[in-house]
């Protein structure tokens, strides 16, 4: 089976957590609740610490703090009407992936998060990586309409994996 994410690990305790597994499931179970193939694309995936993240979200949105999970898709994908499913990408082949973008994730953050809402730290950060898929795919929250289509499809994507409806 072709991987769909490059996992590339900053923070240590990342590996030891088992995050490039976690990833791979959360992308194939959101890749298959929105009727795409489980390969031919390819996702960026960084596991960082606080530090690194404050730093990405000060470059790339003006906010110098930590949060939990970014991402950066490689092309808008964003449906024209509020609510409105994305356009959805087609696969590319086994050598010539469609490269949906990049997330990076926060340990520190998502540790506490998890600890904050009495949940295990894998479903919270399964969550997350499924938000960041998504959000590669086109989804958003911006308004209301958007979020509550972006949350139904996540509730089914976590459904399909074990994990508890996070809203």
């Amino acid at each position: 089976m072709d991987p769909i994410v490059d996992c590339i690990i900053e923070d240590d305790r990342w590996q030891a957590f088992g995050l490039e597994a976690l990833a791979d499931r959360a992308t194939r179970a959101a890749l298959a609740e929105l009727e795409l193939p489980a390969s031919g694309y390819l996702i960026s995936l960084m596991g960082c610490d606080d530090d690194r993240i404050a730093a990405l979200n000060a470059d790339f949105r003006g906010k110098p703090q930590p949060t939990n999970v970014l991402s950066w898709p490689s092309e808008e994908r964003g449906a024209d009407a509020p609510g409105a499913m994305p356009d959805l990408p087609g696969p590319g082949g086994p050598d010539d992936p469609e490269e949906l973008g990049d997330i990076a994730i926060a340990y520190d953050t998502c540790a506490r998060e998890a600890d904050a809402q009495g949940k295990p730290m894998a479903d919270h950060v399964t969550h997350l990586v499924v938000h960041g898929v998504l959000h590669l795919l086109g989804f958003d929250h911006i308004d209301d309409a958007d979020a509550a289509l972006m949350e139904a499809c996540e509730v089914r994507i976590l459904a399909r994996l074990g994990v508890a409806d996070p809203y």
